[in-house]
């Protein structure tokens, strides 16, 4: 078992901090690796339901960015991973997944907890290695090393991923008493050298100095100051609007002086337009839904520059597949490019800072894009100011999340599940000045493992508030995110709970079909009381607007710790309320 302990130490060694596994048997040499390995003390987290560790683990390695190890047993326990291992996939996210298998002879044999596990996650994983089942010949062991090596590398290489090393482990799986284990000294460790890119020279850009209509759509990226202030200097100076989820990060620009004081690019702040917020799109889910033909033909750019992973607004997807560029860039240093757009013509091998940040005044120049951008935005933002404060409404869970989302602390990790919560946030945008960073697993968009995922990012920083913003559905299905034995202090999840499925009543297709409320919505009763109960969280239950303003301050206050407060609504009454909502777009647009 010497070259199954080794592989704690090559973790070790190569920085990595957090483990994540699940009680087994077959797993027994794995979990006793890192259990007593003296750099994994107080750093192993024992999550007993698979799909929930997965996730958990996804959430720290979404907050650090950097691999985290997950530890299985054999058979279906390594399959309950695959949800959580597609979303970090596509969100091109680092884990390190060790999945415990019998030896290759027993494949097939009708042995207990056995199924064919090489490969197991197949397009969804970066790369799959086999351990070796025996290690006693010295090649054996010089193997073992080096594809454990291989693997944590790869989780890293552009673009990072989930990889799988596949470990076959014979019986007997514990020490005897009294028998030592260890960690060799001499362990091989190969590491690797990022990769950078310099991108392409100025003058091979004359199709961007000629673009008369310009724009910049950045979609789900981790939060980066200094993206966000390259991005702020080059709509700034170049007159270039800049459309953005709420899951780009990108929505609060830095002070625009502040951004270009510090860059070899503007040693001149002076001639920089004071005000670049004003070049940030975010109401784009709103107007571009109630615009007509000949209003999007004013928007309509005729050179596409894009960087980021996936968009949430619909409407806009539609609209720039309609847009029909003459060019579309996306920027992106390593790895494949997704054509999401029907328009790809280049693929620029930059990182997005750099290149936002390399032009100069007199290389590119204005554009007559954001006039028609900032009108429409300035419209939508008004629209849905006025919409919210005329006559009183009715409670509903629209509402309900602008209050919450105004309230929230300062430097939250704000965790969106999927359906309607992520889409109300993109709607309704963030508070200014907060710091606020947007996580969200929209690379494969499901609801499987979104409490999780926020479990893992307060494991992983503890210090901050983590905030989960979930339907009943989402929250439901994954409530073994609690299952666990480690403190929670800085989570809260506002659960808005209005008993089915309501995302089926607000979009078009199943709230038409007289089939809505037995096969859609699929009705539940549950509450959250239980769940609090059984895992320690303070509960907060509201089912009006005032009940919402008392609970909310004590709700997000640091001394309440991990809490949920579920907002009761009528589904109906929601959709409702929301279908108001997007006449009043309408109407505006009209």
């Amino acid at each position: 078992m010497q070259a199954v302990y080794n592989i704690a130490e090559i973790c070790h060694r190569h920085g990595i901090t957090d483990v994540i596994l699940s009680p087994g048997s077959r797993s027994a040499p794995l979990t006793l690796a890192f259990a007593r390995h003296p750099a994994y003390r107080g750093r192993l987290r024992v999550v007993p339901d698979e799909r929930a560790a997965a996730f958990i683990a996804l959430g720290i390695a979404q907050a650090t960015r950097r691999p985290v190890v997950l530890v299985c047993t054999s058979g279906t326990a390594g399959l309950n991973y695959a949800p959580a291992v597609a979303e970090a996939y596509f969100q091109q996210i680092p884990l390190l997944i060790l999945t415990a298998d019998r030896p290759p002879e027993w494949i097939d044999q009708l042995d207990g907890q056995t199924i064919r596990q090489r490969n197991l996650y197949g397009a969804h994983a970066k790369g799959a290695f086999d351990f070796p089942a025996d290690t006693a010949h010295p090649d054996a062991k010089w193997h073992s090393e080096r594809i454990i090596n291989e693997a944590i590398n790869l989780t890293m290489a552009g673009p990072a991923g989930p990889v799988q090393v596949n470990v076959p482990l014979r019986e007997p799986f514990y020490p005897k008493a009294g028998e030592e284990m260890g960690y060799e000294a001499d362990v091989r460790i190969i590491q690797q050298d990022a990769a950078t890119y310099a991108g392409t020279k100025r003058q091979t850009y004359q199709q961007l100095k000629d673009a008369k209509r310009l724009l910049v759509v950045v979609g789900q990226h981790p939060a980066e100051a200094k993206l966000t202030a390259a991005l702020t200097r080059f709509a700034a100076v170049f007159g270039v609007p800049v459309v953005c989820d709420v899951i780009s990060n990108v929505a609060n620009p830095v002070p625009l002086q502040e951004s270009v004081t510090s860059s070899p690019y503007f040693p001149d702040s002076s001639s920089l337009c004071p005000l670049p917020a004003e070049q940030f799109v975010t109401q784009h889910d709103i107007f571009l839904a109630g615009l007509s033909t000949a209003q999007k033909e004013e928007l309509r750019p005729d050179f596409l520059i894009t960087c980021g992973q996936s968009l949430i607004s619909k409407s806009l997807k539609l609209f720039l597949r309609e847009a029909k560029p003459t060019q579309h860039w996306h920027i992106q240093a390593e790895g494949a490019v997704a054509d999401t757009f029907r328009t790809l013509t280049r693929i620029v091998r930059s990182d997005p800072t750099e290149f936002f940040s390399r032009w100069t005044p007199a290389e590119l120049p204005a554009r007559d894009t954001l006039l028609p951008w900032q009108q429409a935005e300035a419209a939508a933002t008004q629209s849905l100011t006025s919409f919210f404060e005329t006559e009183s409404h009715p409670f509903n869970e629209f509402s309900a999340m602008r209050q919450a989302l105004t309230l929230l602390p300062e430097a939250t990790a704000l965790h969106l599940a999927n359906s309607m919560a992520v889409r109300y946030a993109n709607i309704l945008g963030l508070p200014q000045q907060r710091q606020v960073k947007v996580f969200a697993n929209r690379g494969t968009s499901g609801i499987d493992g979104c409490t999780s995922t926020a479990v893992g990012a307060a494991l992983a920083q503890p210090g901050r508030p983590v905030v989960l913003l979930t339907g009943d559905v989402a929250f439901f299905y994954d409530r073994n995110a609690f299952w666990h034995n480690y403190p929670t202090p800085n989570l809260r999840v506002v659960l808005f709970n209005n008993h089915g499925g309501g995302i089926f009543r607000l979009i078009d297709g199943p709230r038409q079909q007289p089939e809505l409320d037995e096969f859609f919505e699929t009705t539940q009763a549950l509450t959250a009381e239980n769940t609090a109960r059984d895992f320690k969280l303070r509960y907060f239950p509201v089912s009006s607007f005032d009940e919402l303003d008392a609970a909310l301050p004590v709700f997000f206050a640091a001394e309440t710790g991990a809490a949920i407060l579920e907002i009761f609504t009528d589904s109906k009454t929601n959709a409702a309320f929301f279908e108001e909502y997007r006449k009043a777009v309408k109407l505006a647009f009209s």
